[in-house]
């Protein structure tokens, strides 16, 4: 135990200089945003005298080094910052909506790889035949697809045509009431509370944004599947396991498998990231309130706290998500024990 949060403290160090840098292309990449936010919130009919209130107001006034120093002060104080476009503090904003996206990305990331295991699998055990080629065609078909296409694709069969899904207006239709908060998940919050009608309509809004997600992650999940189980299968292991008469079911799933499910870990960890900080066409064409929606309101009116506060909270995401990922690394290999 005392080793393993050793490992965990000294990869936690080793991401600081990350973060730090993160920080600071983020702070320089806003900076040279087109467009001018004291501009855009003093309004069109705002002189030249009301506009540089508006700037001092911000902080924009100061030279670089100074508003860098000035916003270095208020995160070591825990302060993001105030989003100029939600008049909330930029923490509260992204603590609200964070739940959203989480929902829908582990609901999205739980389907694909439920579906991408097996047809890695499968076809890893047939290579070169019509079954390899047809689930390289399925996984192919799913990531070459544009996600908003795909997502207005099932809204118009399953909701226009059909009428089988509910309408795509967020998380929940306006006639139920959103759960108390225990998660931040509407259906895990509502099956808390004992509510199954609410948890029924939850998964209903899910169901569309969740497999519009999964058809895109689909690909890099069974293809790296495919790969690690071919070169397990192909080691000397596995030859002798056979050899030894044991069952196929124990050969693959528990010798092959537990071999070739590392880089299918560090793959589901990649591809999760991705999904949270890249979902928002799904979230634009479902309505979905997350923080990638977020973003790109902060970023069209260049609300430079708001910007930076998403960059960050996902650079610090994916740094416990790698710290996660080591984790589950030391749980499944004892080799990856010894090593450390």
């Amino acid at each position: 135990m005392g080793q393993k949060l050793t490992t965990a403290l000294r990869r936690l160090l080793q991401a600081l200089p990350v973060l730090f840098g993160v920080i600071v292309i983020t702070f320089l990449l806003t900076r040279a945003l087109p467009g001018d936010p004291a501009v855009y919130f003093a309004g069109p009919a705002a002189d030249e005298k009301s506009i540089a209130e508006i700037r001092k107001s911000l902080g924009l006034d100061r030279s670089l080094p100074e508003q860098f120093l000035i916003y270095l002060g208020d995160l070591a104080e825990g302060d993001l910052g105030q989003s100029l476009s939600t008049g909330q503090p930029v923490l509260n904003d992204l603590l609200s909506r964070l739940p959203a996206s989480l929902e829908l990305t582990f609901a999205a990331l739980l389907l694909s790889t439920a579906i991408a295991l097996p047809i890695g699998i499968l076809a890893a055990l047939n290579p070169g035949t019509w079954i390899d080629h047809a689930c390289r065609l399925l996984v192919t078909m799913g990531v070459s697809l544009p996600t908003f296409f795909t997502g207005l694709a099932l809204i118009f069969f399953f909701y226009y045509l059909a009428g089988w899904a509910p309408s795509p207006i967020g998380r929940l239709d306006f006639v139920y009431l959103p759960p108390d908060a225990v998660t931040g998940f509407f259906t895990i919050d509502a099956l808390i509370a004992g509510d199954v009608e609410t948890a029924a309509a939850a998964v209903g809004q899910l169901a569309l944004p969740a497999i519009t997600l999964a058809l895109f992650t689909l690909a890099p999940i069974a293809r790296m599947t495919r790969a690690a189980m071919l070169q397990a299968l192909s080691s000397e292991y596995i030859r002798t396991a056979r050899a030894a008469g044991l069952p196929p079911r124990k050969v693959i799933g528990t010798y092959a498998l537990r071999n070739a499910i590392l880089p299918v870990i560090t793959t589901l960890g990649m591809v999760f990231s991705f999904t949270l900080g890249a979902n928002v066409l799904v979230e634009k064409v479902f309505a979905w309130p997350g923080i990638g929606s977020y973003a790109v309101e902060a970023l069209v009116v260049s609300d430079y706290a708001a910007v930076q506060g998403f960059v960050l909270s996902m650079a610090i995401l994916f740094v416990l998500l790698n710290l996660l990922v080591d984790i589950a690394y030391t749980l499944i290999d004892p080799r990856v024990r010894m090593e450390a």
